[in-house]
């Protein structure tokens, strides 16, 4: 029988996985979970932290936090304890933005093709 791809998508991601994702370390997450009571992936008996896709989300906003906007972890927990909804808000607005910078970037490097266009005072040098 042929191997298909399923189209199943995963309920549990492993620490390690969430970490290549969001390019961190898992000491990093283990440290934030320690951190933050708002990060809480469920563990089976050994301990084995099993994330779903809103824990990554909430360690994609702790890494935005912490990483991005240059929070300390204390500094951190204040955002998320004192305005929540106005942190999530502002962190999915960048969201969208780098989105869009990936996209206009795709589409300028798409029409430039493969040589780059003249930079600015290169079209004189070759009119001379």
């Amino acid at each position: 029988m042929p191997n298909k791809k399923s189209n199943i998508e995963k309920v549990y991601y492993s620490i390690g996985e969430v970490a290549e994702m969001i390019d961190v370390t898992p000491s990093s997450i283990r440290y934030w979970q320690s951190n933050f009571k708002e990060l809480a992936p469920r563990t089976n008996a050994k301990g084995t932290r099993y994330f779903t896709k809103e824990d990554i989300e909430t360690v994609k906003l702790i890494n935005y936090l912490v990483k991005d906007r240059g929070l300390t972890i204390k500094g951190a927990q204040q955002k998320l304890t004192d305005n929540k909804a106005e942190t999530i808000n502002n962190w999915e607005i960048v969201k969208r933005l780098q989105e869009l910078k990936k996209e206009l970037t795709g589409i300028r490097d798409e029409i430039e093709g493969p040589s780059r266009s003249p930079q600015r005072g290169d079209d004189k040098k070759e009119e001379e």
